[in-house]
């Protein structure tokens, strides 16, 4: 085997004891090898003529998934339609009310919690709240060994390389460290520890033995 399949092999062993952790907690979890692998399985999810939302999510757009419901027999609830900021944000607003949203998470830990940091607030929320079924894609990149690691992992890589992304005006675009700033184009607003699904099977996780998203 290549280092590569090395790598594989080893989020492979890893998988498999975490997502036992997120069924403990409340959760649906499926461990998948490849990015297509995963796609095809969220779409198995999702039954025709349902209502799909998603947030903003580097990894659903890199395993293909965000094409695939955009292209498919279903609702689509897409702010990216909008023609203005107020119609952008009421659009966000009916994802709280979608059969399915789908997402990926900032970090997720090796006890079966999520992790997130958001700007805005409504890609936490729904994964709070709102929508029927929470589908969570997850590159093992993303993992972290416990709650504290995942948030200094977020502010030191995932924020900072987001805020590149998105062209905004924060000191972590100017320093690549994170500045703990209070600035308009923020997008560290709201931390979700997401440590147990109170009704039960709503959201699924679902691991990818692949490095994806940020």
């Amino acid at each position: 085997m290549n280092s590569s399949e090395y790598r594989r092999e080893r989020y492979r062993l890893l998988g498999k004891s975490i997502l036992r952790n997120f069924i403990r907690r409340g959760m649906e979890a499926v461990y998948c090898d490849t990015a297509d692998e995963a796609k095809n399985f969220v779409l198995s999810l999702i039954p025709e003529g349902s209502s799909v939302g998603w947030g903003g999510s580097q990894t659903i757009s890199e395993t293909g998934i965000l094409d695939a419901v955009k292209d498919g027999p279903y609702r689509k609830i897409d702010r990216d339609t909008a023609q203005s900021r107020e119609e952008r944000f009421q659009i966000m607003r009916e994802c709280f009310n979608a059969d399915y949203f789908l997402m990926s998470t900032n970090a997720f830990t090796k006890d079966g919690e999520l992790v997130n940091i958001d700007g805005n607030g409504n890609r936490v929320a729904a994964l709070s709240f709102g929508p029927r079924h929470v589908i969570v894609v997850a590159g093992m990149n993303k993992l972290a060994d416990t709650v504290p690691d995942a948030l200094r992992k977020i502010r030191s890589t995932s924020a900072p390389e987001n805020c590149i992304r998105l062209g905004l005006k924060t000191p972590c675009t100017v320093s690549g460290i994170c500045g703990d700033c209070h600035s308009a184009d923020c997008i560290c607003c709201q931390e979700v520890i997401t440590r147990h699904s109170k009704e039960k099977g709503r959201i699924c996780v679902i691991l990818v033995g692949e490095t994806l998203g940020m």
